[in-house]
């Protein structure tokens, strides 16, 4: 397939198909299908990525916003906990707020 015919999905799962550990490649994957509505697959791609990179902070906002929107409070919750512990180790008190502000949402 050209490439200027390919999707962006297409692209980013050929990416991540070349270096499957690569942070950056599958949180932009796992957006891509977030954003397109595929969330199983967003799931799916969110928990690689956390479960490989747990450092890679801005997964874990995003991946907890997707649950709360499927109606997986409990899961986001504990998302967003494991989150705020990994911004703290990073010193991340942007992400940290922003996590906290969508935890306090959803108790």
């Amino acid at each position: 397939m050209n490439d200027q015919k390919k999707t962006r999905r297409q692209m980013l799962e050929e990416f991540v198909a070349q270096k499957p550990n690569d942070a950056f490649y599958r949180y932009g994957l796992a957006m891509e299908c977030m954003n397109s509505g595929d969330a199983a697959a967003a799931d799916t791609h969110f928990r690689m990525l956390l479960e490989r990179s747990a450092d890679y902070v801005p997964a874990y906002l995003m991946y907890a916003q997707l649950l709360a929107r499927e109606s997986r409070a409990y899961e986001a919750r504990q998302v967003l906990t494991a989150g705020i512990a990994a911004a703290d180790k990073k010193g991340d008190s942007h992400a940290r707020s922003e996590m906290e502000a969508l935890l306090n949402d959803l108790v």
